[in-house]
């Protein structure tokens, strides 16, 4: 229930002590009392949140104000001449009030009023930004986003200088109250995506994010016993700016350096920066080397699989494929062993500091790899085809389809380990359906593709050079879909 703020300063005093045990309990929330005018004040803060130098400044102001300056109305004169900043704003809720102030914002009592003022001085502790480690590119920016929303924000005005750049603001968690932006441009995006995205984060009910951006994929998605993504993260303010145009949504979370966009395709997820900072031939070699290595991470371990065990499939040009000598452990269950030993090398290298993690992942690949090989438990090729898989993974731009396919291979290893040729027809099946049954905020996964766009689909391909652009994505049905304003 909301709850009026007192006259008496006393009274507001009591309601502060009563809700926050300001004091030993909260070291760091400040009360400091203060005299304005001849009239008694108090002045609540967060220790941290807030820029010093222009605290003081505010405070400097507020003890200089003279009684006859605060006459007719105390509140009207703070807030119109006597605060010499931008951001003040007047508020009657109490309850509004603490959420604010536990965001940064200093509030501002004074005895007889029944208005607070809010004064925004926040500044929040931020890291430089810095380029990403998923998303390196070997020219352009370097910028990369951080954990504060506002400087996020700032880092796509600063590529976007268009009044039609729309920033909306979103509370989520009774507890955490977690601001969210949805980003679009105003006169591209399609309202209708705008609004199912709005409409399904205005829904999320849950006390906290602690999480940020990853539990409001899974409440917004609803997605989550999918395995593929249905929306794409990015680090980089260039790439955001450039799906602002293209007329997707970006959706950021504060005290998150990750962006969401949607909605996506599936080859969405497969496009990275690297490609579009090259010639377009040079592009386009980058875009099939990068397919064929997500390819190669779920296709070629079940394919070698079969013909390994079904030599008859086998023409007699390629009777050389397969294992020399017979192991003691079945095929796929050696390459289950691998990719579990592979990913446990990978999450170990995450928890070892940073000097020696290089080293691990050379004694997990190189030494038990091969000692493996040499006491029987392993055949030679299964290292070998592992390391050409764990390669794939790596060159996929998008960390989350990655882990996608790598839960895809190993399911794809079982059915084909267990029943040979209808186990593979069976998962590549089942792999289609999930695929075209999945969608991303209502819109087709496998666009343009599935389905079938004869006119975009070479963009699948090949990168097409920036001057042939002329249309935004047909699938996002967006306002504005002529790039060039309709002057060609």
């Amino acid at each position: 229930m909301p709850t009026a703020i007192h006259k008496k300063l006393e009274e507001n005093k009591a309601y502060l002590q009563e809700r926050l045990e300001l004091g030993s309990k909260n070291f760091d929330l400040i009360l400091k009392e203060l005299t304005i005018g001849g009239k008694k004040a108090v002045l609540l803060f967060v220790d941290g949140l807030n820029n010093n130098e222009i605290t003081v400044f505010v405070i400097r102001a507020l003890l200089e104000a003279n009684r006859e300056q605060l006459l007719p109305s105390p509140t009207d004169k703070l807030l119109q001449k006597i605060i010499p900043f931008a951001e003040v704003d007047p508020v009657e809720d109490f309850e509004k009030a603490l959420r604010q102030v536990l965001s940064g914002p200093m509030l501002l009592l004074i005895d007889g009023e029944a208005v607070g003022l809010l004064i925004d001085t926040r500044e929040y502790p931020v890291r430089e930004s810095q380029e990403p480690d998923i998303e390196k590119i070997t020219r352009g920016s370097r910028d990369g986003f951080v954990e504060t929303l506002v400087f996020n924000v700032a880092l796509v005005r600063r590529r976007i200088r268009d009044p039609q750049l729309r920033c909306e603001l979103v509370e989520v968690g009774r507890r955490s109250v977690t601001d969210i932006a949805i980003v679009y441009i105003n006169d591209i995006a399609n309202p209708g995506i705008v609004d199912d995205i709005r409409n399904r984060i205005e829904k999320i009910d849950i006390d906290a994010l602690p999480m940020a951006e990853k539990t409001v994929e899974e409440f917004i998605a609803c997605s989550c016993w999918n395995p593929f993504p249905v929306v794409r993260y990015t680090e980089r303010p260039d790439v955001a700016a450039t799906h602002l145009i293209e007329g997707h949504v970006i959706i950021i979370v504060d005290t998150s350096p990750s962006v969401m966009i949607a909605p996506v395709t599936f080859f969405h997820l497969l496009q990275h920066a690297e490609e579009f900072r090259h010639n377009p031939v040079t592009g386009t070699y980058i875009r099939w080397v990068r397919s064929l290595g997500v390819l190669l991470s779920f296709f070629l371990i079940p394919l070698w699989l079969l013909l390994a065990m079904e030599g008859r499939y086998l023409p007699e040009g390629l009777k050389f494929i397969g294992p020399k000598e017979q192991a003691n452990i079945p095929l796929y269950l050696q390459f289950i062993f691998a990719h579990f030993g592979l990913d446990l090398v990978r999450l170990a290298s995450i928890h070892t500091p940073s000097p020696f993690a290089t080293a691990l992942g050379l004694v997990g690949a190189l030494l038990i790899g091969q000692i493996a090989v040499e006491v029987g438990f392993f055949t030679p090729e299964i290292l070998l085809y592992t390391g050409l898989v764990a390669l794939g993974v790596f060159s996929n731009p998008s960390w989350e389809l990655s882990m996608a396919n790598r839960v895809v291979l190993i399911f794809l290893i079982l059915l084909t380990g267990l029943l040979r040729l209808p186990g593979l027809l069976i998962g590549f099946t089942l792999l289609l359906l999930r695929l075209l049954t999945t969608r991303s905020f209502g819109f087709p996964y496998l666009w343009p593709l599935i389905p079938l766009n004869l006119k975009a689909l070479p963009i699948i391909f090949y990168r097409r050079p920036i001057p042939m652009q002329l249309y935004r994505p047909d699938f996002l049905r967006t306002r504005d879909s002529d790039r060039t304003g309709g002057r060609r």
